[in-house]
């Protein structure tokens, strides 16, 4: 007799499905079973402190030389002889360049003779008015013939001067034909070769000598931040007129000398609405080159007691207010919103919604709600931040 094994196979499938069924519910009251609540969660919070801030704007600059001077001839002629190493220093008063000057020295023996030309005429003349002058206390000339006398005396004096001028301006010719450095400074590449024609008040120059120790940096700041500056109006902000100012190569590395503020033009570009402002630095080791272009962290003001907040522990609400979370005494959740006037590094400098003490949380934010309780453990300490001068952005904002 054969007997069919279907409905065996089909009850072994419904006892199965019915067994693993029953997995999951006795899985899912095994929590309720021991009675415990889920313990708060552990966060990383930074313990605030206050301080005075110095604010600073970082603005664009370039690097120009303290003195420039273009080298030109004063007088016409041929280059015979360059005197100088391009690239070399310089001084006021140094040869770099001779002309050829056969010209010149003879018109300066031209004006000598001249001059004693008007010297034998002069005495000549002297003597003949002191000649006529005898004759008329003697009653046997005129006086006529006496003015006349002294008149061709007189005469022959100012030829003397004419003479001695032309002289003079003949000797400043040829002494020009040697060209000397203006200032003090670095020259730079020869324009010119020996052999060139060069004539009085070219546009060419010759060479440029630049003075680039020290150096000037000019920057340009907007006019709203000047006024803000100059009327004082970041509240509870002081001066800091005499805070050093910081300068960052194009490179990203920190210039190792501070400068101070010279000069602000009193003008406002109408295309940009900036101003420009002229900075000083040292440059012993020439690192600074005309024309670099830099950046420049100006101090702006010192915002008193504040605090400075580690930016991954703000966020922003749905008004894109910056909001932080603290952990109170009690070891509560609290959400503070925040003012927020400057950015220095990874911080926030934070005027109002923290103060000294507070716990601010910098990681597990995902984990918590306000009024939740949280367990607070200390982040390690970090390295020391930067000196004093570091660069704080004033105008950037969260």
């Amino acid at each position: 007799m054969i007997v069919s094994r279907r409905p065996r196979v089909a009850c072994a499938l419904v006892l199965a499905i019915v067994t693993l069924s029953c997995i999951p519910a006795a899985l899912a009251q095994a929590p309720q079973q021991g009675g415990g609540e889920r313990p708060p969660p552990t966060v990383t919070v930074v313990t605030l402190a206050a301080q005075d801030v110095t604010l600073t704007a970082d603005l664009p600059g370039r690097v120009v030389a303290s003195a420039v001077a273009e080298v030109r001839p004063q007088v016409d002629g041929i280059i015979i002889e360059r005197l100088f190493h391009e690239g070399s220093d310089v001084t006021v008063g140094q040869p770099l360049y001779r002309i050829d000057d056969a010209t010149y020295e003879a018109r300066v023996a031209s004006a000598r003779a001249q001059v004693a030309q008007a010297q034998a005429e002069l005495r000549a003349a002297e003597r003949d008015a002191d000649r006529q002058g005898e004759l008329v206390r003697q009653k046997v000339a005129s006086v006529r013939t006496y003015d006349e006398a002294v008149a061709a005396r007189d005469m022959a004096a100012a030829a003397v001067q004419v003479a001695e001028a032309a002289l003079n301006t003949a000797q400043i010719d040829l002494d020009r034909t040697t060209i000397k450095a203006p200032l003090d400074g670095v020259i730079g590449r020869s324009l010119t070769t020996q052999g060139a024609l060069v004539t009085n008040g070219q546009t060419q120059p010759l060479a440029i000598i630049r003075t680039i120790d020290p150096v000037l940096v000019d920057v340009t700041q907007s006019a709203a931040e000047i006024l803000a500056w100059r009327r004082g109006q970041m509240t509870e902000e002081r001066a800091a007129t005499e805070a050093p100012v910081t300068l960052t190569l194009a490179d990203g590395a920190r210039y190792e000398h501070v400068g101070s503020l010279t000069a602000a033009e009193p003008y406002v570009n109408e295309q940009t609405g900036v101003v420009t402002l002229r900075l000083e630095f040292p440059n012993p080791d020439r690192l600074l080159l005309p024309g670099m272009y830099v950046r420049v962290a100006m101090p702006q003001g010192v915002a008193e007691t504040v605090v400075l907040a580690p930016q991954e522990g703000v966020t922003y609400d749905r008004r894109g207010r910056p909001t932080a979370m603290v952990v109170t005494p009690d070891n509560r959740v609290e959400q503070r919103t925040l003012e927020v006037i400057a950015a220095r590094g990874a911080d926030w400098i934070v005027r109002a919604g923290l103060s000294e003490g507070d716990r601010l949380i910098v990681e597990g934010l995902q984990k918590v709600r306000p009024g939740a309780p949280a367990v607070p453990e200390e982040r390690a300490a970090t390295p020391e931040p930067a000196p004093a001068g570091s660069p704080e952005t004033a105008a950037t904002r969260p």
